[in-house]
């Protein structure tokens, strides 16, 4: 399995001239980064409403943000060659292409999917790696996420701050994953000649 990292963003506003000013990503092993994101020239756009969800005011960012091509650069440099997932690609992918330009680098540099991708993907993966047959495969990818969806409701909202919905992205991921070795397990047993 290759190496994959979940990845958010939280930004100025939803407007069409929004920009980055946070990011995070925590990767398969657990481990994670997140950093400020200081606007680049030009980048003027606010909204106070997104302010009073994500807690984060613009004189932090001017003050405790990193440079946003050093932000950029950094990016390239620990998720290149990775499967980069976001909750909201669509949204994530518009302010990851934002923040590559400004840095002068290729927009489509890093490219991000959907994490409903990586929830299916795992659970085909470890069903294909037990030996199950796709009819199996099926079975336990309809029952894990299933189960998922109930307890991804259980979970609440997002929490607006990019470690926090990436963290709970890749827990999300892990708990299917967990969810998903079990019953790949006890459809084992049930098998004749199983454990």
């Amino acid at each position: 399995m290759s190496r994959i990292a979940f990845l958010d963003f939280e930004a100025s506003s939803l407007g069409k001239k929004s920009y980055p000013i946070e990011v995070a990503w925590v990767f398969d092993d657990g481990s994670s980064e997140a950093t400020l994101i200081r606007p680049a020239p030009g980048w003027t756009d606010w909204a106070s409403d997104a302010e009073a969800i994500h807690g984060i005011p613009r004189d932090l960012l001017l003050s405790e943000g990193q440079p946003h091509d050093v932000v950029a650069r950094r990016m390239i440099a620990c998720l290149t060659g990775h499967t980069l997932y976001a909750s909201a690609p669509s949204w994530d992918g518009q302010w990851l292409s934002r923040l590559l330009r400004a840095a002068d680098l290729p927009r489509h540099a890093l490219r991000l999917q959907d994490t409903d991708d990586a929830q299916r993907r795992v659970v085909i993966e470890t069903c294909r790696a037990a030996g199950l047959s796709p009819g199996q495969q099926n079975s336990i990818l309809n029952e894990v996420l299933a189960g998922a969806a109930r307890d991804g409701q259980a979970d609440g909202p997002p929490a607006h701050r990019a470690l926090a919905d990436a963290r709970q992205e890749y827990e999300r991921w892990r708990a299917i994953r967990h969810a998903t070795e079990t019953a790949v397990r006890a459809l084992a047993s049930e098998l004749p000649g199983g454990p």
